[in-house]
């Protein structure tokens, strides 16, 4: 797949910027095209098949965290983070991995406010979910940013995608806050990212028994894992934790 045309491959100064305005406007304004290549899509997606079959699926994966395994590693195995301190939700769905594609699509659309970016991200959502997991929750809870970075940002990804989501499938959504302005967790370790959240969220109301956390990206799990702790203290009996792409080992 090909993030740019070969022959701008070596653009340098104010060239390379004004090329990829100009490639991030075409992406989002030609239908029918694939969202990565351009090439002409599969029916009724917004991908050709090729690019489809070289996205970075996230097998094998952990299936309580799912934490990316390597390559050879035994399907079903819980990895030895979730054996020494299991997360709060029961499982996790995250069908693809922070790589490649899956990186510049969900940057275009978290920094940029691509709409057509987040449609690829939906519908590659919906297809690496069971079909029985969309009709699990009783609740559907986007990753809440805290109002003052959703200021700054001025689009709150997490809620774009749910209030879609559940759109979609029929599904009740609910809220959650965070209770404080917490630094970033870019560039933070697994321990310094669950000791900034700790207490972090707070859910008002009561939930029903089963709820879904819904995020754009799962770096450790520790923001979805103090979300599910205070869905717990609402009320739910168990809690999963969906996301569209799981960071890669190397990467944490």
């Amino acid at each position: 797949m090909a993030g740019e045309l070969p022959q701008f491959t070596r653009l340098r100064g104010w060239l390379r910027p004004l090329w990829h305005g100009i490639d991030r406007g075409l992406r989002q304004a030609l239908p029918g095209r694939c969202g990565f290549c351009l090439a002409p899509a599969v029916q009724e997606r917004p991908w050709c098949q090729a690019c489809f079959e070289a996205l970075p699926w996230n097998l094998p994966a952990c299936p309580s965290c799912a934490e990316p395994q390597p390559s050879g590693s035994l399907a079903g195995r819980r990895c030895g983070h979730c054996l020494t301190r299991p997360p709060a939700f029961i499982r996790a769905r995250v069908p693809l991995r922070y790589e490649d594609e899956v990186v510049r699509l969900v940057q275009r659309f978290k920094f940029h406010a691509s709409p057509r970016a987040g449609n690829v991200l939906l519908e590659l959502l919906e297809l690496g979910l069971p079909p029985e997991a969309l009709t699990w929750p009783e609740a559907l809870i986007p990753v809440p940013l805290h109002p003052r970075r959703a200021r700054e940002r001025g689009f709150d990804q997490a809620d774009w995608l749910a209030r879609r989501l559940a759109a979609r499938h029929g599904l009740r959504l609910a809220y959650a806050v965070r209770r404080q302005h917490t630094r970033s967790q870019r560039g933070l370790d697994r321990a310094e990212r669950y000791r900034n959240l700790r207490d972090g969220f707070e859910v008002r109301g009561s939930l029903p028994p089963r709820v879904a956390l819904l995020d754009d990206v799962m770096t450790t799990g520790a923001t979805l894992d103090a979300l599910a702790q205070a869905c717990l203290a609402a009320g739910a009996s168990e809690v999963e934790a969906w996301a569209v792409a799981r960071t890669p080992l190397l990467i944490e």
